[in-house]
């Protein structure tokens, strides 16, 4: 991909020769004016009058949406020293994604106007992508009183998701009321789904590279109970819902069967739970121990089955960074989680779209379309056409990479992809029209 520029003033930009996700097999030119598509195919002209055009080069590339992460932990404020908005929008950025939505288990919690406007507001500086904050449903993640849902709503953040991500809302008259409240303004109800008290100590996935190992059990039905409940709650409410990081082939029956009683549920995978299963944790290495853990083959296929057949609306990341001493330590003192946002599309592909359970407008349905719509997102999720935000990605799917810590733009290297070799790579991010990433590096 290469960029040819008239002159250095604001520019015109045309994508030349991209294959639209979902648009055809014919590669087609894109003209992008004042953040904006302005036309598409033979009408993508500038026009004589044309102060600067800078051209993209898109030949053999796949132009989709620009990705959003309906679940990120960007850290700050707090845990500087693992992420700040300003690294997790880039990494971002790098990964295809021209919006995040960034969890509240930060220090303070995200559960008040003034923090999420903070985080608001820092994302806005940073530019690399659009960061939208996720409210904390309880105040302190501490489950006993509900937090300032309606002032973070109305605040300038606008926030819609609501999530005690990393603690689930286990009382169920809290999370009746949560359901309730949301409803006045639209917002969304996303819950952690982990029963604590049947995952005291657990260490890994229950069963029988546990056994072997010696390590404690996190069994399915701990999630798959919680998911049960909070759907049959949501349909007696009437309001909505949305299952994070599903794990377990059962969780996948139930929501199947939520959404054919009509119960307004939606529900994301990771990247890591479409690929890699519970036997890794044979290796002690705690780059592997994530919340929810890692299971088994048949639970990954399961997991595919659902993203192809919508039953999981959509890929989130769970991107979860962390300093090198919280990991590189025993398993069992070891911190949960892994960073994925640069790697997600490259491991949907690998998953989903090499193994023909998906097709690229798949791909752009369920990594844009579907979280913009559940996340209440304007101005992203949107069509490449012409009058919609220049929101687009340029992904070269014949790349081929090795994974590397070392030269992730993350601030944390936690990457259960370490040394592997993973399809595509992100060749240029544009967020209203103006390139993030162009010829693969940070602008």
């Amino acid at each position: 991909m290469t960029q040819t520029s008239t002159t250095a003033s604001t520019p015109v930009r045309v994508i030349r020769g991209a294959r639209v996700a979902g648009g055809g097999p014919d590669p087609t030119d894109i003209l992008i004016r004042d953040g904006a598509i302005a036309a598409m195919g033979g009408d993508a002209s500038p026009g004589a009058d044309s102060e600067a055009v800078e051209v993209i080069d898109a030949t053999g590339l796949i132009a989709l949406p620009g990705l959003v992460d309906l679940h990120t932990h960007l850290r700050e404020p707090g845990r500087e020293d693992a992420e700040t908005v300003a690294t997790g929008a880039r990494a971002a950025a790098m990964g295809g994604y021209s919006s995040v939505h960034a969890m509240a288990n930060t220090d303070p919690v995200a559960d008040s106007a003034g923090v999420v406007e903070q985080v608001w507001r820092l994302g806005r500086d940073a530019g690399y992508c659009d960061v939208q904050p996720v409210g904390a449903v309880t105040r302190g993640l501490e489950g006993q009183q509900l937090a300032e849902l309606g002032a973070m709503a109305d605040s300038v953040a606008e926030v819609r998701v609501f999530s005690d991500d990393g603690v689930c809302v286990s009382d169920a008259l809290l999370m009746r009321r949560a359901l309730e409240y949301v409803k006045a303004f639209g917002g969304v109800i996303a819950q952690h789904a982990q029963e604590p008290r049947l995952t005291e100590g657990a260490q890994m996935n229950e069963g029988v590279v546990s056994d072997r190992l010696g390590l404690g059990g996190w069994p399915a039905v701990a999630e798959e109970a919680i998911i049960a409940r909070d759907c049959l709650l949501a349909e007696h409410v009437g309001s909505r819902l949305h299952i994070c990081h599903v794990s377990t082939s059962g969780s996948v029956q139930i929501i199947r069967w939520a959404k054919s009683r009509g119960c307004d549920v939606t529900a994301e995978v990771a990247p890591h739970h479409l690929l890699l299963t519970d036997d890794l944790a044979a290796s002690y290495d705690p780059v592997f121990k994530v919340n929810p853990p890692l299971r088994t083959a048949e639970d990954v296929s399961a997991l595919r089955e659902g993203l192809a057949d919508g039953t999981i609306d959509c890929v989130a990341t769970d991107h979860a960074p962390h300093p090198i001493e919280a990991k590189e330590t025993e398993w069992s003192n070891a911190a949960m989680g892994m960073v994925g946002l640069e790697s997600a599309l490259s491991v949907v592909q690998h998953t989903m779209v090499d193994t023909g359970l998906l097709d690229w407008a798949g791909v752009a349905d369920r990594m844009s379309f579907a979280p913009a719509r559940i996340g209440r997102l304007s101005g992203h999720g949107r069509p490449i056409a012409p009058g919609e935000p220049a929101n687009i990605t340029l992904y070269d799917a014949g790349a081929t990479r090795e994974i590397d810590p070392a030269a992730l733009v993350s601030k944390s290297g936690n990457t259960p992809y370490r040394g592997m070799r993973l399809p595509g790579s992100v060749a240029a991010t544009l967020l209203r029209g103006t390139p993030t990433v162009l010829e693969g590096k940070v602008q």
